[in-house]
């Protein structure tokens, strides 16, 4: 089965902020169907699953016609949950699986394409994820992402404190991270078995297992992260942009 680039959305109703988030409305889909809709676009993607231990999610999953896998309820991650169903879809250890956030209805597919090539082109490459410019008003926030890359584009490390500090102008721009990775299932299935490490544990930033352990992530570039849904706030600003497009 080499050769597959599979898309595996992780989704449960165990939310705190917007219990049941992933069936919200968003005019007229649930949330995790705009998410297959947006991630079944990319053209290099093989197929697309939705990953979850909740029968209603996968109910709604059924109706709109998406492919589904039933999981365990015991993941304390979305990467566990996604090791778990490339071994129920018996996928082999070269085939790529893309992780898509399902919290994301305004997906951009070419994300999904940037974290693939990166993978097709090195083939000894075990993961990829996505950088853009990080906007002002979020480089001394908490709660966005930071990401410094080597010249060669691989990570060297991520953080929620603003990196580079800019001691001497002009700074080096500052890169915001965004959630959305791409992994050769062997390497998936060996990060899943990762115990967690201590700078993760400090950012609360699971990706920092990864530099941990001595394994790379290479950074693909997109030009704007797209909205994701964490708070009342982005379910209405998300709303606002799916009315205005008329989709």
């Amino acid at each position: 089965m080499s050769g597959q680039v599979v898309a595996l959305i992780p989704a449960r109703l165990a939310a705190t902020r917007l219990p049941d988030k992933p069936l919200i409305d968003i005019c007229g889909k649930p949330m995790i169907q705009r998410v297959w809709e947006r991630a079944s676009l990319a053209p290099s993607i093989t197929s697309v699953a939705i990953c979850t231990p909740d029968d209603r999610i996968a109910k709604a999953a059924h109706a709109f016609g998406a492919k589904f896998v039933m999981t365990s309820d015991k993941h304390r991650s979305g990467t566990d949950r996604l090791a778990e169903a490339a071994e129920i879809l018996n996928l082999g250890d070269n085939d790529i699986v893309v992780n898509v956030q399902g919290d994301e209805p305004l997906l951009d597919p070419e994300g999904i394409e940037g974290v693939v090539s990166l993978l097709k082109a090195d083939p000894t490459l075990q993961m990829s994820s996505l950088c853009c410019p990080c906007p002002d008003q979020d480089v001394d926030s908490p709660d966005c992402v930071k990401v410094v890359c080597s010249l060669n584009g691989d990570a060297l490390y991520f953080t929620r404190s603003h990196v580079p500090f800019p001691r001497k102008e002009p700074g080096v721009p500052v890169k915001q991270h965004v959630g959305l990775y791409g992994y050769r299932a062997g390497f998936l299935r060996l990060y899943s078995r990762l115990a967690p490490a201590p700078l993760e544990m400090t950012e609360s930033l699971e990706q920092l297992r990864v530099l941990e352990n001595g394994y790379k992530i290479r950074m693909a570039h997109i030009a704007k992260a797209a909205i994701g849904v964490d708070t009342l706030e982005d379910l209405e600003r998300v709303r606002a942009v799916v009315a205005r497009l008329g989709k």
